[in-house]
């Protein structure tokens, strides 16, 4: 939010959110729940699977994008999750830093967002129901494990965020399931480059969730959500971010040395990055950090996937 809003009651936030919005397209706000700057994390891990897979043999193109299809639809489900319960729990306020959350603001309803989250949910089982039949059901798990994941990362009982293992489940899912599960799926074998690989991935996806919780500590630990930001502090979360960088540029070599001399490509952007993140103290700084991760994220899985593919087209 507007740092010029911090201070005013609930009531009169909501309404100010409302005013700005009633101009705005009927979709808008389902676009800013669906956070669409962030979905790149949801299609470089399935760019790089897919790359990961053509080594083995062709790939059917249609099933690739049922594997993107997928993921993207499990990333939307996830942030509209996280709208829907933040907004319940009392994570999100107008003393909040980032960008508006739609259910918080009164713009869209629980309900609503329930039978939308329903929707996407059921939309990925439809999307993702041909990779399935492909594969087999050893790949059914995967999916299972993805969509139930993305619920609990916020909701249920035991809401992962909100006990410091929002990082896990991003580098977990994000990262290795997302990247090695579309390597399985398309290409038949798992290996352990491609966990590796997955890994690195998922540790640059994750550095967007550090980026957002450095920027949400304050209202986070208001509303109990005990991310590692709130419980470790900024010294630790800055280190986290730079370690977790340094490894994800390590890792690729795992492939191959073109692997991992393709994915340095994307290094400067990355210290752009870091050093944006590290001087960073309003939210409109973290925000910036935020997408410079972002495109660090998509820069590396763009030149990584690229090498990949063109190891695999020379045998």
């Amino acid at each position: 939010m507007p740092g010029g809003e911090a201070h005013r009651p609930a009531v009169g936030w909501r309404t100010l959110a409302a005013q700005r919005m009633a101009a705005l397209p009927p979709l808008r706000p389902w676009l800013l729940a669906a956070r669409v700057k962030t979905l790149p994390a949801a299609l470089v891990p399935v760019a790089v699977g897919t790359a990961l897979a053509a080594r083995r043999g062709p790939v059917p193109p249609g099933l690739s994008l049922c594997c993107g299809g997928f993921a993207l639809l499990v990333q939307v489900a996830t942030n509209l999750a996280n709208d829907l319960y933040d907004s319940e729990r009392g994570a999100d306020t107008p003393a909040r830093r980032g960008p508006l959350r739609v259910t918080a603001a009164g713009l869209v309803t629980p309900r609503r967002m329930r039978r939308a989250l329903l929707a996407v949910n059921l939309g990925a089982v439809v999307v993702g129901l041909p990779v399935a039949l492909w594969r087999g059901p050893a790949i059914v798990p995967v999916g299972a494990a993805s969509l139930l994941a993305g619920w609990a990362y916020t909701g249920g009982p035991f809401p992962l965020a909100y006990h410091g293992l929002g990082d896990v489940f991003v580098v977990s899912f994000f990262g290795v399931v997302a990247t090695a599960g579309t390597a399985f799926a398309l290409g038949g074998a798992l290996d352990a480059p491609a966990i590796l690989v997955g890994l690195g991935v998922g540790l640059l996806c994750d550095n967007i969730l550090v980026a957002n919780n450095a920027r949400d500590v304050v209202t986070d630990a208001a509303a109990g959500k005990r991310t590692l930001a709130v419980r470790l502090g900024p010294a630790f979360t800055r280190a986290q971010y730079a370690c977790q960088a340094v490894l994800a540029f390590a890792l690729p070599f795992a492939a191959g040395p073109g692997a991992g001399g393709a994915a340095l490509l994307a290094a400067p952007l990355a210290v752009l990055a870091g050093a944006r993140f590290a001087r960073a103290q309003e939210g409109k700084d973290f925000n910036a950090a935020l997408g410079l991760a972002a495109a660090t994220l998509l820069a590396y899985g763009v030149a990584l996937a690229a090498a990949l593919a063109w190891a695999g087209a020379r045998g």
